[in-house]
């Protein structure tokens, strides 16, 4: 991947990117002994200003009488001045590292993955160990984004892979008999060519069928048909119908207006977690609600099964990933439980309004 140029990070910042990826940054690695702290830094600054204020008093002949004169509060205000600058100038020496390094943390970008920090550039025991701090995060990052990254193409992959099995299999297979069954009507006696004819109609409304219902799963119409609400509804009937669960909505009469990608996520999660009740939590109940005010909007769906597996309590499968990650499309939050009466819970909050 593309990176900065190490001369032109060196003249703008003195810290450059890590040579070798491989190095380790983790903050658990001791900081160098012979590092001066900031705190150090600054100490030594206040001393130098304070012994300079204390060198003044002792050897120049200054003296203040009860009465202030016009000269005595002269020298007096020259001296604060002259501390001030003091001050100033050795306190912008001192804190120039933290400067450089968030000049340089400015300049990161995540388009381009791999510039690092160089500690070795740095002299002070908390710039080291915010440098690695800060180099561990963007290692993290960068994994996490390859994974994600990852995951979402597998997921179109598989998806591109499901929708031409079906359009080959089963659409193709009803067109090319409809095709056959009316080159048969056209040179079939009269009573023949209807009932093939009829047929033929008959396959084109099932191919109809299997072409709606590859779309409501590509993009759920009732979304843009009948609202979230609405929506949510259709689903649980749905469900109740084709699978045996007795799914029950409880949906407010009026939510807040959602933009069309919040609606989109709340839609799957709930989608997503009605069907792994289906597969894995052998329940007879389930139940989607859903509240909001001003500023949050909570999906909960629970159900009466045997809860979740130990080791799904905290990350879960490809489904529960697919979940979290569209929860953090939309800048929300997803988390699963076992309830303590039994069945699983999944709590989606979504920040909507002025907080988004």
């Amino acid at each position: 991947m593309p990176s900065y140029d190490h001369a032109m990070a060196a003249s703008r910042s003195g810290v450059e990117r890590m040579p070798d990826r491989a190095r380790p940054t983790a903050p658990a690695r001791r900081v160098s002994a012979s590092a001066m702290s900031l705190f150090s830094r600054v100490l030594v600054v206040n001393v130098a200003v304070l012994a300079f204020a204390a060198l003044l008093l002792i050897v120049t002949p200054v003296r203040i009488t009860p009465k202030i004169a016009a000269a005595e509060a002269a020298i007096v205000l020259a001296g604060f001045v002259a501390m001030v600058a003091l001050s100033y100038v050795l306190l912008r020496g001192a804190l120039s590292p933290l400067r450089r390094l968030a000049a340089v943390m400015a300049e990161i970008d995540p388009l381009r993955p791999g510039r690092r920090l160089d500690e070795r550039q740095a002299r002070d025991a908390e710039i080291i160990a915010l440098t690695r701090a800060f180099n561990a995060m963007l290692d993290r990052l960068e994994d996490e984004r390859r994974d994600s990254s990852r995951r979402v193409l597998e997921a179109q992959e598989a998806e591109r892979i499901r929708i031409a099995r079906e359009l080959h299999d089963d659409i193709g297979q009803t067109l090319t008999a409809t095709a056959i069954e009316a080159e048969r009507a056209a040179g079939a006696p009269d009573a023949e060519r209807d009932a093939a004819l009829r047929r033929a109609a008959s396959a084109v409304r099932a191919s109809l069928d299997d072409v709606r219902r590859i779309a409501r799963e590509l993009r759920p119409e009732a979304l843009d048909d009948l609202g979230l609400a609405n929506a949510l509804i259709s689903l649980c009937r749905r469900v109740d119908d084709q699978s045996g669960l007795r799914a029950r909505a409880r949906i407010p009469e009026t939510l807040p207006r959602l933009p069309p990608e919040v609606e989109l996520v709340v839609y799957r999660v709930a989608q997503e977690s009605l069907t792994n009740v289906i597969r894995h939590a052998r329940a007879r109940h389930a139940e989607v609600a859903v509240t909001a005010d001003a500023s949050l909007l909570t999906l909960t769906v629970t159900d009466d099964g045997v809860g979740l597996p130990p080791a799904d309590g905290v990350n879960g499968g490809t489904g529960v990933t697919g979940m979290r990650e569209r929860a953090l499309l939309v800048g929300g939050r997803l988390s699963l439980r076992t309830r303590p009466e039994g069945g699983t819970e999944v709590m989606l909050h979504v920040p909507i309004g002025a907080d988004r």
